[in-house]
């Protein structure tokens, strides 16, 4: 091949994200893997509005140093650079069959954008994170769910390869692939790694008061609400001796009864705290911190805070979903996420220092092996080398 570079990888999520000063969700952080995984062997392709460009390597290497950068000025050179370069677009070499990455949703259902891949001569890879939008449109923003049947339905027409985060993932895909009569391209399951390396459990950043997490963005299939009406019963209860909640993550949408309790409950003040910007090493000392990881999700394509939390070595109580055990190496203990009652009896247990069920699953947790990105990449190197 004349130019050296294989891959050509889609940042338009990063620039927007890091313009907007967003800090990264779980769909973010599997973007920026894949650029410091492939930044030496790829070109950028940027999208906005129907304008879809490959830039050059000398443009896309300045690009890619932009963002990984974590500098505070990013939103200043990111303009320079998208004012000042014209894009130095790749000419006369289009796609030239090139693998295409897009991990982040991008674009997908925008109109032109099948057209755009036959005309650039790109050979599509995705990565599927969820069908949530098609699966479960009530916990979505409307018209959610139309949008993402468009990602999913191009996905299906372009693609030569889809990546899913899980096989439970796939699994879903697989069905809405049947209700289209659409064929599957090539598909793989390659768990996320994790950048949190705790290690056990600390007893010495534990504070004096049983304290418990909850981590992922306030959006309503989270199911803070069950929790903040569990909270709000063991403060009646138990007054000043009650556990503590920190609710860590950014504000969604879909959620205005949890952000009425967070703001303005006078029951819960001063015991349910909101941590709204995280550093993952403050999120790994919160964790470390911590007698559990609450995750009491309705629905979840993988459940990257469920490996962080058993990454740093802390417990998890989570929901009974199948891609929970898929990826939790059953270490977690499991509750219908509509079993209130299970939920407020297993906090309860989990705040005494003798709580048996948290010993046993700290036992548990002593052969857990995380997934990393490196197992990730090795997995999907090769694979791609079949397609």
């Amino acid at each position: 091949m004349a130019n050296g570079r294989p891959f050509l990888l889609d940042v338009t999520r990063l620039i927007w994200r890091r313009w907007v000063g967003r800090l990264p969700t779980g769909i973010d952080r599997v973007c920026l893997a894949y650029l410091e995984f492939y930044c030496g062997q790829a070109q950028a392709v940027i999208q906005r509005r129907g304008f879809r460009r490959i830039l050059s390597e000398a443009a896309s290497d300045r690009l890619f140093d932009l963002l990984v950068n974590p500098r505070r000025t990013v939103r200043r050179d990111l303009a320079i650079f998208l004012g000042g370069e014209r894009l130095q677009i790749s000419r006369g070499i289009a796609g030239r069959g090139r693998l295409y990455f897009n991990v982040g949703h991008t674009a997908l259902q925008d109109d032109g954008y099948l057209a755009w891949t036959r005309a650039a001569n790109v050979r599509a890879v995705y990565m599927i994170h969820d069908l949530i939008p098609i699966t479960h449109p009530e916990y979505c923003r409307a018209g959610e769910a139309q949008r993402h049947a468009g990602r999913v339905h191009n996905m299906l027409a372009s693609a030569v390869g889809i990546i899913g985060n899980s096989q439970a993932t796939l699994d879903s895909l697989a069905v809405f692939a049947a209700g289209e009569a659409a064929m599957l391209p090539a598909t793989i399951a390659a768990p996320l790694g994790t950048d949190l390396r705790g290690g056990r459990c600390d007893p010495s950043t534990q504070p004096g008061q049983p304290t418990f997490v909850m981590v992922g963005t306030i959006e309503a299939r989270k199911n803070h609400l069950l929790l903040l009406q569990i909270w709000a019963r063991l403060v009646r209860a138990q007054g000043a001796n009650a556990p503590r909640l920190l609710i860590i993550g950014q504000r969604g949408w879909e959620c205005e009864q949890v952000f009425d309790l967070l703001d303005r409950s006078e029951t819960l003040r001063g015991v349910v705290e909101e941590v709204s910007g995280c550093s993952d090493a403050e999120l790994d000392r919160l964790l470390r911190g911590a007698r559990a990881l609450l995750f009491p999700t309705l629905v979840e394509g993988y459940g990257l805070p469920l490996i962080e939390a058993l990454a740093s070595g802390t417990p998890v109580i989570a929901s009974d979903l199948p891609v929970f055990h898929e990826i939790s190496q059953e270490i977690p203990d499991f509750i219908d996420p509509l079993d209130g009652p299970a939920w407020q009896a297993a906090i309860l247990s989990y705040a005494s220092e003798r709580s048996s069920a948290r010993d046993a699953q700290l036992a548990r947790l002593a052969a857990f092996r995380p997934p990393t990105w490196a197992d990730h990449f090795a997995k999907v190197d090769a694979w791609l080398a079949t397609l």
